[in-house]
């Protein structure tokens, strides 16, 4: 009762209160309100609205006065040729003076424009600008620009643009914000401030969960070094990322995981003043107890390794772990022991329920030495099938051999044996690569056509050669025949294509009085293109999904929802989904800016699709040709099946046994390498041919025995729609290009399950280079480079299973953070065996980079981490390394490999042998 006689005594008090203010105001003083005066509020005045407005153009029912009458329903829209120079303008009159500094844009879009600039006057005719802003314009269109106040009756708003895309200016707002007596002329400075005033460092962060609240605030330093409250109004934020939201007062909220990044900025005398980057990291301690996840397994264990990358060993002497289910559904599991793949017994079935960790013990024979498998079929309350395994390995008693890889050695039985992390994780299988899938001879095939050298351009014969070749029967091995250019130099001025099966260039020999082709003129090109643009297509209606929770790297099997529709031998992709979650789970949302220039972007999710071929079936259990070098994880996004057809591509194509030399240009010379000035001056032209081979959609196809130089790009480029290609004993000399990015890329791959065996190269940037996001395995074995400008390595994005297999050169596959665009982590699942050189190798987030018996040598140019550095401490784990300064036993992994696949003669079919001559050179009709 107590309680409410208080409430009804301060209802008393108020109403004696507001009587007492309405007596106030009527004799004209304040109102007063307990201890302060209430601050009036106004009503912001958009002075644009329905005022005269022109525009440098308009399209019929879009005119510019639909950008000041109050309805975002209604645009102006500039007409498409007013486009073509990228600038536009439109022009409010304001009827008369008026002060003004703040202008708010609702725009359809932003990413299309460059730059914004606000001018004003008083007579027409004379203009001073009084806002612009260069780059970092908001992707949707919506600009809040502040500004110091001006006076002004005409106000001009002109959208550079940065690409000719419709511009859509659903309203234009002019206000003049309270408050402004505003931001100091002299603010040289801006940041955001700690509670204590101090200024946050570049790219300091701080941690939300999501739905979270958490305020900014924002200074700027004056000329005598103070820092100052700024007016809210006048301080626009901007957040690039999806992760959390900041509203018009600096408030910043939460949305989902992730990373986003912040910054403010005024604008001082007419010039935008921005912040350093501050970061936002959103959690979620609930987000993995979701259903969809069925379950997470692990092992208890005191000191089992369980970390993706390094090998689970269990040591003598110690127990045999638990196997612990932690599930977010009812059901039940079931599970079964393996030993090295073969299945040896049953563990008994568990009923789950959500929340409720379970366990599993397992049987004393799990201590025997070899790689044991907990197998696992969940079953779910709702009819669903899933899979899951966890690993470990007991090390044999008698060790393994002298001076071999602890995770990779030849057993008793001199066969491969690998030890897998807890996820069954391991060095991939790389054998697969190359022509025909691996271990088979390169044809010598019958030559059809001989032509020799005209003395004059050369292009139109040699094409009509290899159209004529072209048009001929396929023999049984699927080969039409080989076009014979016979000793001498052929004249190239444009380029020479292959697009049907079977055919074969082959030359008299690639030293200076064998087959040369010269490529002349000024015109930047490929000498030789083989194949179209299209390569595996998914088809429509086929679509599987796989249902293992993880699906480790190195593994050929994993089971799908529906295998009835599948067949051996079918053309499959298997695509392994990655998710904006796993982006932000490596990292890849939290790339700081590039130092001095900016233009960093995030990466956004992605797929890694896997061209294999069915090779066998068990229920819904898929095996296929080739393993996958990436994991497919539930957890990131999990993975999907298709059939596949790839009837795009051409396939037994050849080019071998000859010279190409490009044409350039002697009298350009320059000294600049990349970030660096050289002492000796070099030829820099690039007026002239890029690459001697193209191989773009092809498969079952190769080159072998060509010299190639003075190219600025590549000696061969082997494209993402090609597959099956070896690429041996050939050689790149004196490449001709200013030496930066996107040149001298000796050797590319951008394809999968490629080999490049027994070259050489120099003067590259990259000699041995897989570009973004290639599915491997692909294999560059007994290689070197020599005179480099940079390293070998997966250039960025996430490339996936590379081997470096006895190859000298320098080499890197690490973190290359604000590098190009954004390159971020280059390479996951590669491995570096008895290599020679310059060597960095980081783990990335999910995955592992291996490095087993490398030679190190003076490192040289850029082999070394890019981060951690003094600008980006984050700290990045090391690779595993081991025989970090000797090589080990083994002498190559990748033919030990072929050997255990297909025995001695898959190995004795890689060794170089003479192409063409007698009778294959003499040209014989079908």
């Amino acid at each position: 009762m107590r309680q409410v006689f208080k409430r009804k005594g301060q209802a008393r008090r108020g109403s004696i209160l507001m009587l007492l203010g309405i007596l106030l105001f009527s004799f004209g003083n304040p109102p007063v309100q307990g201890e302060a005066a209430a601050p009036e509020v106004t009503e912001r005045i958009n002075l644009a609205l329905n005022k005269p407005a022109t525009a440098s153009s308009e399209v019929s029912g879009r005119e510019a006065g639909k950008a000041v009458d109050g309805s975002k329903d209604t645009y102006w829209q500039p007409a498409s040729t007013d486009r073509e120079d990228m600038s536009v303008h439109v022009q409010v009159d304001l009827g008369s003076e008026q002060s003004l500094n703040q202008v708010v844009l609702n725009l359809n879009r932003g990413d299309n424009l460059g730059s914004i600039e606000i001018v004003y006057s008083l007579d027409g005719e004379s203009w001073s600008r009084a806002y612009a802003k260069n780059g970092g314009i908001r992707a949707d269109g919506q600009e809040v620009m502040a500004f110091n106040s001006v006076s002004a009756s005409q106000i001009r708003l002109t959208l550079q643009l940065s690409r000719n895309l419709n511009v859509q200016l659903k309203e234009l707002e002019i206000y003049m914000q309270d408050g402004d007596q505003g931001i100091p002329s002299d603010v040289t400075e801006l940041a955001f401030v700690k509670p204590d005033g101090a200024p946050y460092n570049n790219n300091d962060e701080r941690t939300l969960g999501v739905g979270e609240t958490s305020a900014l605030e924002v200074r700027g330093k004056r000329a005598d070094g103070e820092w100052v409250a700024l007016p809210q109004g006048q301080v626009q934020y901007h957040a690039a990322g999806s992760s959390s939201i900041v509203d018009t007062a600096g408030s910043v909220t939460g949305v989902k995981v992730g990373a986003t990044r912040m910054y403010a900025e005024i604008s001082v005398n007419g010039h935008a003043v921005r912040t350093p980057d501050f970061w936002f990291v959103v959690k979620d301690d609930q987000e993995f107890r979701n259903a969809k996840y069925i379950a997470f397994s692990s092992f208890t264990h005191p000191s089992l390794v369980q970390k993706i990358g390094e090998a689970a060993i269990l040591d003598d002497g110690k127990p045999l772990p638990v196997v612990t289910i932690a599930p977010n559904t009812d059901g039940t599991v079931s599970a079964r022991w393996l030993k090295d793949g073969q299945s040896r017994g049953t563990l008994g079935t568990k009923t789950l329920q959500a929340g409720i960790s379970q366990s599993i013990t397992l049987p004393g024979g799990m201590k025997v030495p070899g790689t044991h498998e907990v197998r696992m079929t969940f079953q779910t309350a709702d009819g669903g099938t899933y899979y899951d395994s966890l690993f470990y390995t007991v090390m044999p008693k008698k060790g393994i051999p002298d001076g071999q890889s602890h995770i990779a050695y030849t057993g008793k039985d001199g066969r491969m044996a690998y030890v897998p992390d807890y996820k069954g994780n391991r060095i991939i299988d790389f054998s697969n690569v190359g022509y025909m899938g691996g271990g088979v001879k390169l044809p010598d095939v019958q030559a059809r056509i001989a032509v020799q050298p005209t003395g004059g351009d050369d292009t139109a014969m040699l094409q009509a050669a290899i159209d004529e070749v072209s048009q001929l029967p396929r023999d049984a091995d699927g080969f039409r025949g080989a076009v014979l250019l016979k000793k001498g130099t052929y004249l190239v001025g444009g380029s020479l294509n292959i697009q049907a099966s079977g055919v074969v260039l082959r030359g008299e020999g690639k030293s200076e009085d064998g087959t040369i082709i010269r490529g002349t003129g000024t015109t930047a090109r490929n000498l030789i293109v083989v194949g179209g643009t299209n390569g595996a297509t998914i088809v429509d209606g086929t679509e599987t999904d796989i249902q293992d929770l993880y699906v480790p790297a190195g593994s050929r099997s994993f089971h799908v929802q529906d295998a009835s529709d599948y067949q051996v031998g079918d053309s499959v992709i298997v695509r392994r989904i990655g998710n904006d979650r796993w982006i932000h789970e490596i990292g890849m949302d939290h790339i700081y800016m590039r130092p001095g220039t900016g233009g960093t972007q995030q990466w956004s999710p992605f797929n890694l699709d896997f061209d294999r071929v069915i090779t066998a079936i068990d229920g819904n259990r898929i095996t296929v040709d080739a393993p996958l070098a990436n994991a497919v994880e539930r957890q990131w996004g999990g993975g999907k099946l298709f059939k596949a057809t790839d009837e795009s591509r051409i396939e037994q194509v050849g080019i071998e046994n000859m010279r190409a030399i490009s044409d350039f240009d002697p009298s350009k010379t320059d000294t600049k390498m990349d970030n660096d000035v050289l002492d000796t001056p070099y030829y820099s032209d690039e007026d002239h041919a890029e690459r001697f081979i193209m191989m773009n959609s092809v498969k079952n196809a190769w080159v072998r025995e060509v010299a190639g130089y003075h190219f600025s790009y590549a000696l061969v480029q082997v494209g993402r729609q090609a597959k099956w290609v070896t690429v041996q004993d050939s050689e790149m000399h004196d490449m001709v290009s200013i030496i930066t990015g996107g040149r001298r890329y000796s050797f590319f791959i951008q394809g999968q399950l490629n080999l490049v065996q027994r070259n050489y190269t120099e003067t590259s940037r990259h000699a041995y280079v897989i570009e973004s996001r290639v599915q491997g395995p692909n294999v560059m074995y007994d290689n070197k480079a020599t005179r480099e400008y940079n390293t070998s390595e997966p250039h960025h994005r996430w490339s996936t299973g590379g081997l470096y297999d006895n190859v000298s050169a320098r080499i890197s596959v690490r973190d290359r953070g604000w590098l190009g665009s954004g390159h971020g982590w280059a390479g996951a699942n590669y491995v570096m065996w008895n290599t020679e050189g310059g060597l960095v190798a980081q783990k990335p987030p999910t995955a592992q980079n291996y490095v087993i018996g490398h030679i190190p040598t003076e490192d040289g140019l850029n082999v070394k981490p890019l981060v951690p550095s003094a600008y980006d401490p984050r700290p990045r784990e090391d690779g595993y390394w081991e025989y970090a300064d000797r090589h080990v036993a083994l002498q190559s992994l990748f033919i030990q490999q072929l050997k255990d696949r297909l025995g001695q003669q898959a190995v004795d079919h890689l060794a170089r042998t003479p192409v063409g001559g007698g009778a294959l050179d003499i040209p014989e009709q079908p």
